[in-house]
This record gives structure tokens, C-alpha cells and sequence, in this order.
């Protein structure tokens, strides 16, 4: 090969895409996943069967590069600029700061999302049928649901007067939503909502003193990373509390109403199959959840002193005991 040819082929090799470029000579794709928590919480094995049942090996003709932020905002923005660095074929973001960070630093990478709430008021997509450019994925929310957590806890606890709604505004930029709908189904039951917002160790320590009434704890990533300074300051202010994610539930919380994430990231998984051979985000319609489950503690319950309702518990997919 003489000079002319070489200068051609490395301009030739200069002008290919990042994600042919980040490929291994064996053909090895790369996915880069950014999760707002912990591995062992958004489901990373279960992650990795999903694919690997699509024929996606990871260290085989997949690499996948993990990071987790642990609820720290400030984590997730490094983390973000690192996967980036990597020149992944194909992102997944688990939470809305992941897919936030994430969409500001590439318009052509595609992303795929899951557990994250409301899209399109937060301008990820332009609409659930019709994403448009390099996003697109599943939702965590379903319209009714933050409702249904108030009347669960009424049905529990149908004397208390006022509830407190938790959540961190700046990992939970759609809890407007959700309060809107609380506050409807308060209307209707009577009782007083009010936003208990947390953002360190010090605002949960304070829930302690909330003694005068419920709690509902939003879909909020920051309070699955802090769940046992949570529950931990619950169980001192011995209040009856309704949790967005059963990984309470299983620590000791009372009761929980949700979409099913792992479920949501085995579907996730079918898009990164789609997209890896050759479909386009913007022609993959955003889901919504398809699957609930509700898990009661009745231990919880017994260290409270409430009572469960045998129509609740009738609708439980599992009962703690």
C-alpha cells in the first residue's frame, strides 16, 4: 500500500460513525447502561439474561458497560460524560435524571428508556406513538396510579386527616403530576395532602416527626437510594406509609402499589434487540406499563396497629408475613 492509498484509507476510517468505530473487531456491540440506583435494585442480571435471550452474549457479542449513580445527581452528570466517552452503539437510561444527562450529551447515540415517568411533558419524545430522533422506551406511570395509592392508604387508615406526599424535587421533576392527582382523590376523601419535599439525611430524619397523619413516597430514585434512612424514619414516627417501589415492602415498609421495573426492563431489552439490528428509536412506539403488583407487610401492619382489609388483600400479589 503506497502513501496516497493509506492517507485514503484512514480518512476513509476517520469518517465511519463513533458506534462502528467503538465496535471490536469480532463484531461486538456496546451498550451503555446509566441507572439513577443501584445494580441490584433496577435488575442487572435479569438485564443480561433479557438480552441474552434476544442472542445478546454479554462477554461475548455484547459489551455492556454498567454505571449506577446512586441517587446523586452530581454522580450521574460524571457518569453520563464517561459512558459517552465509551462511543456505545446504544444507551439504556433507567430514571429520568439518566435520560436527561444523557440527552443532552448525544442527539444521534440511540437511547433507550425505562422506569421513567411522563416523557413527553418532559420533552424526551414529541409524543408515545411517534417518538421522533434517538429516543424512546418504556413508561413507569399510569395515569390513575398516584390516585390509587391515596385510596389504599384511606382503606387502611381510614381516620387519618392529613397525608404527606415525599419526594426529592431534583430527582423527581414530574411530581406536579402526581400531585395533581392526589390532590383530585383528596378532594374525594376528605382528607388534607400536603408535599413533605427530602433532599439529605437531615430532611428524612425530619419525616420522624410527621406523626399526625400517612405518607405516600413517590417514584423517586433518590428515595429508593436512601430507603433505610427512610423506612428507618417511619418506623419511629409510627405512621402508615404507601411506597412507589416493593424493595420497601421487602425491608419492612407496609405497603406498595407499582409497575413491575424488572418487567420493564425485560422490555427494554426487546428494543435494544430491534435497534442493535437495524430499527430506528424514532419508529418504536413509548409503552406504558402493562404491569402492576401490590405487596402488603403484615408484620409492618401488626408493629402499626392497623388492620388490612380482606378486599386488599384479596388484590395482593404478595402478602409479607
Amino acid at each position: 500500500m503506497n502513501r496516497r492509498e493509506l492517507l485514503a484509507l484512514l480518512g476513509t476510517i476517520a469518517a465511519l460513525p463513533s458506534s462502528v468505530l467503538a465496535q471490536q473487531p469480532n463484531g461486538t456491540r456496546r451498550l451503555g447502561v446509566l441507572s439513577v440506583v443501584a445494580d441490584d435494585v433496577i435488575g442487572q442480571t435479569r438485564l443480561a439474561e433479557a438480552l441474552a435471550a434476544h442472542g445478546w452474549k454479554e462477554h461475548g457479542n455484547l459489551t455492556i458497560d454498567w454505571r449506577s449513580g446512586a441517587g446523586d445527581r452530581a454522580r450521574i452528570e460524571w457518569l453520563a460524560d464517561e459512558l459517552i466517552a465509551l462511543k456505545p452503539d446504544i444507551l439504556l437510561a433507567v430514571g429520568t435524571p439518566s435520560v436527561e444527562e444523557l440527552r443532552r450529551r448525544t442527539a444521534t447515540t440511540p437511547i433507550v428508556f425505562a422506569v421513567v415517568t411522563d416523557p413527553v411533558s418532559q420533552g424526551f419524545v414529541q409524543n408515545l406513538a411517534h417518538p421522533g430522533g434517538n429516543i424512546t422506551g418504556f413508561t413507569d406511570y399510569d395515569g390513575p396510579l398516584a390516585g390509587k395509592w391515596l385510596e389504599m392508604l384511606m382503606q387502611v387508615t381510614p381516620h387519618v386527616a392529613r397525608v404527606f406526599v415525599v419526594y426529592n424535587p431534583a430527582t423527581a421533576p414530574f411530581a406536579g403530576l402526581m400531585l395533581r392527582t392526589i390532590e383530585d382523590a383528596a378532594r374525594t376523601l376528605s382528607v388534607t395532602v400536603e408535599p413533605a419535599p427530602v433532599h439529605d439525611d437531615a430532611s428524612i430524619a425530619a419525616l420522624a416527626s410527621r406523626k399526625d397523619g400517612g405518607l405516600l413516597i413517590l417514584p423517586d430514585f433518590f428515595t429508593m437510594a436512601n430507603r433505610a434512612h427512610l423506612l428507618a424514619a417511619i418506623a419511629e414516627a409510627r405512621v402508615p406509609a404507601v411506597f412507589w417501589s416493593r424493595s420497601f415492602v421487602d425491608e419492612g415498609g407496609l405497603m406498595s402499589y407499582s409497575t413491575d421495573s424488572v418487567e420493564q426492563l425485560r422490555r427494554a431489552a426487546s428494543y435494544i434487540d430491534r435497534i442493535l439490528k437495524g430499527a430506528q428509536p424514532a419508529d418504536l412506539p413509548v409503552q406504558n406499563p402493562t404491569k402492576f403488583e401490590l405487596a402488603i407487610n403484615l408484620k409492618a401492619a401488626k408493629a402499626l396497629g392497623v388492620t388490612i382489609p380482606p378486599s386488599l388483600l384479596a388484590l395482593a400479589n404478595d402478602v409479607i408475613e
